[in-house]
């Protein structure tokens, strides 16, 4: 013990002081806001002298070896770099920072391109929109070969949930609150990415959304802050791992900030926000990202505080590096540094110096940094220290993934050859698409189905294998016939009769049908009319034993730059879908949708309604196997549905208002509610039904007053009283009844995934800390208050068991 004393005096704090000295000089953005080098130098004289103690323990000792191992590495990066900064000129530096496309050219164009000379004239820090190990190293060749001082390059891409072998689109995943296989979806998608030569990805995007009409809903996990930050952090640690891996890529989290909360659900609109509502509501997500260790941040396309967030020095720099410490590189989003001259902040030049000295090191695509920083430079606009704090960030972030070690570190061709789309993850993504989908109705067990009889197949859904994916599909591979129709003949073989109609096409308008179905996901229109496609398909229907109805939404009717007014199934669709159901045969809806829609008469008139979102490579075969019960699903919703488009953004968490409706009541005048509908959702947040029943017992309190950091133990026992075996997600909920600043109705603070086999009971628990009653107050304090808290636990937001607690710090 006392030569490890003695070597942590030696060793230790001068490495401290000397890792503090050199962030001090080469990076002070990154300093936590009010410390200085005096503070971080006691921080190794204190760590030193707890080593030297007689009462340290081992676990302490290792602890701060390992610390001190981290530190060494710093150095030994940070002495690389300052030598190779040393020997870059001007526009070397600044052409580190430019992000151009590559146009996915092929291996033999590579030397040819206007990129590649730019590359050899160091004018290039990396390229997106390129894949193959073929390509990339043909390219990074030129970087490390050709060009004066041989920086290699970084190459990205957006694998957004999978990459050849795609998983659900995140909304549709985050609805299995599983993070433990959501971050297995991570890894998988980065093996594969990596080993296509790509080391870099622009996901996860964790932009909290309360609006449906939105269509990036699609991208992120919905709409609470409790679960987006789990997932948020999963997603980080899936891809990035560990970055000495050639299996592991760099994470980028997107889009900071607010990008979720644009008005009118209008994409790339304005967004206005207080600062108490960014931080309990909008910021967890993305500072649980950088807290994992994200590797870099993409700045988004709204303003914040009437300022755009890729120009916003307050947001990159004093919230994402001050306050929370980030030490990655802040790259913009696809010519986001252009459109702020739109935005009417300046010429390209002057946007362009801007969003340097806010804290922007890489421009995606629009090279107003690459043309115009160097005069900037020299008329005074921005110093050589801005470049060279940029600059320093996108070495940094090559460094750590080993480039200038390997160049070639991810282009190995055997494991392109054995590493993507194999059948294990195929397999596994068959399983996550089955966890992705929702039960929103069973009456009389109408599901799951047997594999017996006569099946219709019906509606624009149900034979479009191409439409399985759904949004941001960019390197996909779906399973090749993996249709509806084709999965559930594959499923009965030839124990049922499988019949088909098409019924309607997916909007009675050919041009919105054209704006919806972009990116090589066409859908063939039927020329005939509606009346006469509704009545083939009741011709069909009459002949079977039960209908399965695949209605709502084509792959791309959401996704980026796919805002709705209208966020029901369609005219069309809801004609054919009152036709089948007044054939009499019992109908089961598959809802194909990437957001929320509004779908309240199907709620109250068909029997059976499984949401299953776009499930991936997958999806069809993930379909049958939930519709014939080989799986029992257990999803449940991560965001709000609403009865009418009118009532978003609709989501749980919201402030109480002074005139708020009494429980069960529908409309009172004077009270805060609507004329023509209610206030009530069709589907509340963290809704979800099962093939079997779950019974709760009556929420147990450890203790119902408390005092400072006491623990207080929720508990319920949960018993499954179906007949299936089953999986039930057991929310926590509570509610600080007075608070300094209003505080919503109810959030999230803890969750449970639980199987069951049929009768078994377990005893579920929380264990309720003060930093689960922790907000950001008036004064943007994070911190707790003494009084009233109502803890709720329950299957959904809506269905919860309360009792009060008094608490005083």
């Amino acid at each position: 013990m006392k030569k490890i004393a003695l070597w942590s005096l030696i060793f230790i704090y001068p490495a401290l002081g000397l890792y503090a000295q050199t962030q001090r000089i080469s990076s002070p953005a990154r300093l936590p806001v009010n410390q200085d080098l005096s503070q971080t130098c006691s921080l190794g004289s204190a760590l030193a002298v707890k080593v030297n103690t007689a009462q340290v323990n081992t676990v302490k000792v290792n602890t701060v070896i390992a610390a001190s191992k981290d530190l060494v590495k710093r150095q030994q990066m940070e002495d690389f770099i300052d030598a190779l900064m040393a020997k870059m000129t001007l526009e070397e530096k600044i052409g580190q920072l430019n992000l151009p496309g590559a146009g996915d050219f092929t291996t033999g164009q590579a030397k040819s391109t206007d990129i590649a000379s730019s590359i050899r004239k160091g004018k290039v820090g990396g390229l997106f929109n390129i894949k193959s190990v073929a390509k990339i190293k043909a390219v990074q060749q030129i970087a490390v070969n050709e060009s004066r001082l041989k920086i290699p390059l970084i190459f990205g891409m957006d694998v957004i949930h999978g990459y050849e072998t795609e998983f659900p689109i995140p909304l549709g995943l985050s609805c299995s609150w599983d993070t433990a296989l959501i971050r297995k979806t991570a890894q998988v998608a980065a093996q594969e990415a990596s080993a296509d030569g790509i080391c870099w990805t622009f996901s996860p995007m964790v932009d909290i959304a309360h609006d449906a009409r939105w269509g990036r809903v699609a991208e992120g996990s919905g709409e609470d802050p409790f679960l987006g930050s789990a997932i948020a952090k999963a997603m980080v640690e899936g891809y990035q791992g560990d970055l000495t891996s050639n299996e592991n890529i760099l994470a980028c989290v997107k889009h900071f900030a607010l990008y979720g909360a644009v008005e009118a659900g209008r994409d790339y609109n304005s967004v206005d926000m207080s600062h108490i509502k960014m931080y309990n509501q909008y910021f967890p997500p993305y500072k649980a990202a950088v807290d994992a260790g994200a590797g870099s941040v993409m700045s988004s396309f709204n303003i914040v505080d009437d300022i755009p967030a890729t120009g916003n020095h307050w947001l990159l720099t004093d919230v994402l590096r001050h306050q929370w410490g980030f030490k990655g590189f802040v790259v913009s989003d696809y010519t986001a540094v252009n459109e702020m001259v739109a935005h009417g902040m300046g010429d390209l030049q002057q946007v362009s110096a801007l969003a340097l000295k806010a804290g922007l090191d890489m421009d995606m695509i629009g090279q107003g940094f690459l043309t115009t920083l160097k005069k900037s430079l020299m008329e005074g606009k921005i110093s050589l220290q801005d470049i060279n704090y940029a600059c320093r960030r996108i070495l940094e972030a090559k460094y750590k993934l080993g480039l200038f070690k390997d160049p070639y570190k991810y282009c190995d061709p055997t494991r392109a050859a054995t590493q993507i789309a194999t059948k294990q993850h195929f397999d596994f993504a068959r399983k996550v698409a089955a966890q992705s989908y929702v039960l929103l109705k069973n009456k009389d067990q109408l599901l799951p189905l047997k594999p017996t009889g006569t099946i219709a197949v019906i509606g624009p859904l149900g034979d479009a294998a191409d439409q399985m994916g759904g949004t941001w599909s960019i390197a996909a591979k779906l399973k090749k016939d993996g249709s509806v129709l084709q999965s559930i003949k594959d499923y009965v073989g030839g124990k049922a009769t499988v019949l088909y109609a098409l019924g309607a096409n997916l909007t009675r308008d050919s041009a919105l049908q054209n704006r919806a179905t972009m990116f090589a996901k066409d859908m063939k229109r039927d020329p005939r009319s509606p009346k006469a496609l509704i009545e083939e398909a009741v011709r069909v229907a009459a002949k079977s034993d039960v209908i399965v109805a695949a209605l709502g939404e084509s792959a791309e009717f959401s996704g980026e730059c796919s805002s709705r007014t209208d966020i029901t199934i369609g005219d069309v669709q809801q004609a054919l879908l009152k036709a089948l159901v007044a054939t009499g045969k019992p109908v089961v809806v598959l809802l194909f949708n990437g957001r929320p829609l509004a779908i309240p008469w199907a709620q109250k008139h068909v029997p059976a309604i499984l949401d299953v979102w776009f499930g991936g490579s997958m999806a069809g075969p993930a379909i049958a196997d939930v519709l014939f019960g080989r799986v029992n699903p257990s999803a449940k919703l991560t965001m709000t549905f609403p009865q009418t488009v009118g009532q978003e953004p609709m989501y749980y968490n919201h402030m109480n208002t002074g005139r708020p409706l009494e429980p069960g009541h529908w409309f009172e005048k004077f009270r805060s509610n609507y004329l023509d509908v209610s206030n009530d959702p069709v589907y509340p947040f963290g809704y979800g039904l099962s093939y079997t029943t779950f019974t709760y017992g009556k929420m147990h309190l450890s203790q119902q007053d408390l005092k400072g950091n006491q623990t207080l133990t929720a508990s319920v026992e949960l018993t499954n009283t179906g007949k299936y075996k089953g999986k039930e997600i057991v929310q926590l909920y509570i509610r600080d009844m007075v608070g300094s600043i209003t505080r919503p109705v109810e959030e999230l603070k803890g969750f449970k995934k639980v199987e069951l086999a049929p009768g078994q009971s377990t005893t579920v628990s929380f264990q309720i800390t003060p930093d689960l009653l922790k907000f950001y107050n008036g004064d943007l304090n994070y911190d707790w208050e003494s009084g009233q808290f109502s803890i709720m636990i329950g299957p959904s937001s809506k269905e919860v068991q309360k009792q009060m607690v008094h608490w005083e710090k």
